[in-house]
């Protein structure tokens, strides 16, 4: 056990990907004495090749319940202090959102997509942050499009390439809100596909119209692509997507790399500078976008199709085998071809690295050195930091627990912040890491605790689920919202990270395969004990909470034990059976059960909370996206009425228009105020 040591500097924050992040994430906040300045937020930071200036989309958090955040893409200088807003030509909208900015390789242009309001259209825009003195910069449209627009890279050339989907029904992604399910189902697809930016203002397709490319990276000689893709309905394809290259003049697509396995899932392809190789985490998921892993190395073939390299080009080098890490992240330097990546190790995130005689010589298990280690959360725009290719110099926006977000500079691990826009904003808890033993599993998790306690008193514990099941809770600084306010009130919260998530390397993450609600459960019961062990926790005042996998989790948990006095379940799972065939993503099912619900359907059904519902006695809080694709709202209308049914107390509300993730400032200020009356209900 041990508890975050408060840096000299202030630290980072983005929304949790936990549990309650369903709800909280950008959520509205509450009134708090403790917190007399809103929360200033940093996402999708980068850095200028020269190092001269950083970028980023920025917010406030909003000083009333259900209010709408406006963002904002400010440079900030790196010397001199200089700050610079882009003047988005739909603001003052909330509904204006800039994508991810990226810089051209001379740092004369900076790129990203805006979405008009309420429109299926998207424009390209180009800043160029070169020009002097202080007044807001005003981009320029490159290009419109009917669709969506994804990712803009530049190739080291300078040539733009995106990843656009005509005429898409949807916002990319399966957590997104799911098209109207009308008309004939699974004739049209949509189709993500690498496109070209002309500078006549039109797209130029580089990838053939059956693959749906999920990411990708330019080759450095400017003449094609890697990238994962796959045929087919791209919200559910991603668990079966193999490595591809993609040739602009031939057109041709051809695979590199395909899993041997199910449950090897493909995330962060890139290319080294030299061309040589494309590096990937590969590893069990859950979730596009949730990244775990080894990092694996294919040699590529060159444009003549000879190898590059003495090792088969077929081949995949699992670089970081039987590692006790997760790799989340990837990054070439690209003055030096050293490959360095950000992991998750137990309680702590990690950079570390492969010096280019490594890559040269490596074997399964090569060594890498450790180049920066803290409890902490760090983020950028493409990976855990971003690198200025000129210059030693990286941007980061840093987190934990008890520090709030800035933006630091710097070394990779030596930064010093940028930023103090948070200085005067107070943290709502004290928070320790804790480990425990579960079934021969050395397993951790995080303990928050309120600020003012009585030592005379036991208190409330709120145990919160992450989602996934392939992924984990790490530190980020509690800001306005739901975690906050229970916080305030004197309860304690709980993020246990249980068999199955990433922290602790494949073996671990593979270890809740075909065992659901299981192993993981008994896992989070043990983390309650060592709590109450090293925290005045009330036992007979327990509650549980999660979201997504972590619904499951609160819906299950209630079937299992009658240790839970509340639950609060977000977009839950209650039989994995009609589960099965209701979702939009079963392909991620396969890994982890084996097989499919019509081939072993006992497997679905030892884990299906709605065969044990005569055992809850739990009162549960439901809620759920009209439209969500990844958790569909029957599930949580099937265990709401069992529960009504059997007279257990029980509410259900299902979001208007929402996916998987309550999205609208109102439906999430909603979500806050009857989970905070809940666990008073029943905890107090």
């Amino acid at each position: 056990m041990h508890r975050i040591v408060r840096p000299a500097t202030p630290r980072a924050s983005l929304c949790s990907a936990t549990a309650l992040a369903l709800a909280i994430c950008a959520a509205p906040p509450s009134a708090s004495a403790a917190t007399p300045h809103p929360l200033h937020a940093f996402a999708s930071v980068t850095i200028s090749p020269d190092g001269a200036r950083v970028a980023a989309i920025e917010s406030d958090e909003a000083v009333v319940d259900g209010a709408s955040v406006r963002q904002h893409l400010i440079l900030r200088d790196v010397r001199g202090g200089r700050v610079r807003e882009v003047a988005l030509p739909c603001a003052p909208s909330t509904d204006c959102v800039p994508s991810e900015p990226t810089w051209s390789p001379d740092g004369k242009k900076l790129v990203f997509v805006l979405k008009a309001p309420k429109s299926k259209h998207r424009a390209l825009y180009s800043a160029s942050p070169t020009a002097s003195g202080d007044a807001a910069i005003v981009p320029k449209r490159v290009l419109d499009f009917v669709g969506t627009l994804e990712d803009p890279r530049f190739s080291p050339h300078g040539d733009l390439a995106v990843l656009a989907t005509a005429g898409a029904r949807k916002e990319i992604g399966a957590t997104q809100a799911g098209a109207p399910i009308v008309g004939e189902i699974g004739a049209v697809a949509d189709e993500q596909r690498i496109a070209l930016v002309r500078p006549s203002g039109t797209l130029a397709f580089a990838s053939p119209p059956n693959l749906f490319v999920y990411e990708y990276d330019w080759r450095p000689d400017g003449r094609g692509f890697v990238g994962t893709a796959a045929p087919g309905n791209g919200d559910n394809n991603w668990w079966v997507a193999k490595l591809y290259t993609f040739a602009i003049v031939s057109g041709a697509a051809r695979v590199v790399f395909a899993p041997p396995s199910p449950q090897l899932q493909l995330a962060d392809p890139r290319v080294s500078p030299d061309g040589r190789y494309v590096a990937f985490i590969g590893g069990i998921m859950s979730d596009f976008g949730s990244t775990g892993g080894d990092v694996y190395l294919v040699a590529l073939a060159s444009s003549e199709g000879t190898a590059t390299a003495t090792r088969r080009k077929e081949d995949a080098l699992d670089l970081t085998a039987d590692a006790r890490f997760s790799a989340t992240s990837l990054a070439w330097d690209c003055r030096s071809a050293t490959l360095r990546f950000s992991a998750l190790q137990g309680s702590d995130t990690t950079i570390r690295a492969f010096a280019p005689d490594a890559i040269e010589t490596a074997s399964k298990g090569a060594s890498e050195r450790e180049l920066w280690r803290a409890p902490q959360t760090i983020s950028s725009r493409d990976a855990a930091f971003s690198q200025a290719c000129a210059t030693d110099t990286s941007a980061v926006v840093r987190q934990d627990y008890e520090h709030p977000p800035e933006i630091a500079i710097g070394a990779v691990g030596a930064w010093n912040d940028l930023t103090h826009a948070n200085a005067a904003v107070l943290a709502a808890t004290e928070a320790r890491s804790i480990t425990w033993k579960s079934d021969g599993y050395d397993v951790a998790g995080w303990l928050l605790a309120p600020r003012r306690l009585d030592a005379s008193k036991k208190y409330p514990l709120i145990v919160d689920v992450h989602g996934g099941p392939s992924a984990a809770s790490t530190p980020r600084f509690v800001g306005r919202g739901v975690v906050r306010d229970l916080l305030l009130a004197g309860d304690f919260i709980f993020f246990p990270n249980p068999r199955g998530s990433f922290g602790q390397g494949e073996a671990f993450a593979r270890a809740n395969v075909r065992d659901f609600g299981y192993g993981d459960l008994r896992d989070d019961l043990a983390g309650i004990d060592a709590a109450e062990n090293v925290a005045p926790v009330d036992d007979a005042r327990l509650g549980i909470t999660g979201g997504s996998y972590g619904g499951f989790m609160t819906m299950w948990a209630v079937t299992q034990t009658q240790r839970f006095k509340a639950g609060v379940a977000g977009a839950g799972l209650s039989d994995w059976i009609s589960y099965y065939g209701q979702n939009g993503i079963d392909e991620w099912m396969i890994p982890f059960f084996g097989a499919s619900a019509y081939d072993d359907p006992a497997a679905y059904r030892k884990s299906s909370p709605i065969d044990f519902i005569k055992n809850v006695k739990t009162p549960v809080f439901a809620y759920v996206g009209e439209r969500d694709v990844e958790t569909p709202a029957a599930q949580s209308l099937e265990f709401w009425h069992a529960l009504e049914t059997l007279h257990v107390p029980t509410q259900l509300v299902i979001y208007e228009g929402e996916g998987h993730g309550i999205r609208s400032a109102a439906h999430r200020a909603d979500v806050q105020k009857r989970t905070l009356a809940w666990f008073a209900r029943y905890l107090k």
